[in-house]
């Protein structure tokens, strides 16, 4: 059975029961592929292309790789933040990062594919999204470009989907609910970065849908 393996940050980790309804794109993406590829998911909350493979997280995904598997790679959430064991520069560091991934990747005869980070529900008075990632996607886009590599741009994806739906009607993709929604939530929540079970599903599907856009092997991944 051919692999999918996810590393990332909480955008794309697997949630457990204790953090229900919040859900990793990672998670659901099985929903959209043949039955002939698993879904493995790697991806660690507050992890950045940095901390993710200086910690040594990577090694266990690494150590399954294969020939003809996939590589998904979905970093920049943590990147951006100011914390010296996470932080990334978008032109050098971040690139560089990645690159060991790929690299890796590459050294297996598997397929990797770099994911732009989800964009933040972050809504403008004019109706439009925030740009929150300042150049980390387009740092990715030109990183794939110069090397080779699949990009699937979920960033603009993500941001175009919000626009299109709505302030009000894309919170049900968020983890963004009053008090007393769940048992585990005693709060009102209101995030605009993690999301529920019902928004990794979307996220997974415009992964998808991307994926269909490039054509060729990766297309193939799909039902």
């Amino acid at each position: 059975m051919r692999k999918i393996i996810w590393v990332g940050d909480s955008t794309a980790a697997f949630n457990g029961a204790d953090t229900f309804p919040q859900t990793g794109i990672g998670q659901e993406f099985d929903r959209y592929c043949k039955r002939e590829f698993i879904v493995l998911d790697f991806a660690v909350n507050g992890k950045s292309s940095k901390s993710f493979y200086d910690e040594g997280l990577f090694r266990p995904a690494e150590l399954l790789l294969e020939p003809n598997d996939f590589l998904f790679v979905q970093f920049g959430h943590n990147d951006e933040k100011p914390k010296a064991d996470r932080h990334t520069e978008p032109y050098t560091t971040y690139q560089e990062y990645l690159m060991r991934y790929v690299d890796v990747a590459r050294s297996h005869s598997a397929f990797p594919v770099l994911i732009t980070p989800l964009s933040r529900r972050l809504f403008q008075e004019d109706g439009t999204i925030e740009n929150s990632h300042g150049e980390y996607p387009a740092a990715v886009k030109e990183l794939g470009k110069r090397e080779g590599i699949a990009v699937v741009d979920l960033t603009e994806r993500s941001r175009i989907l919000y626009e299109q739906t709505g302030e009000l009607e894309s919170r049900k993709w968020f983890m963004y609910f009053p008090s007393g929604t769940y048992e585990n939530y005693k709060e009102e929540v209101k995030d605009n970065t993690h999301l529920s079970c019902e928004g990794a599903v979307k996220m997974a599907g415009l992964v998808a849908q991307e994926l269909t856009s490039l054509g060729g092997i990766y297309a193939e991944i799909l039902h």
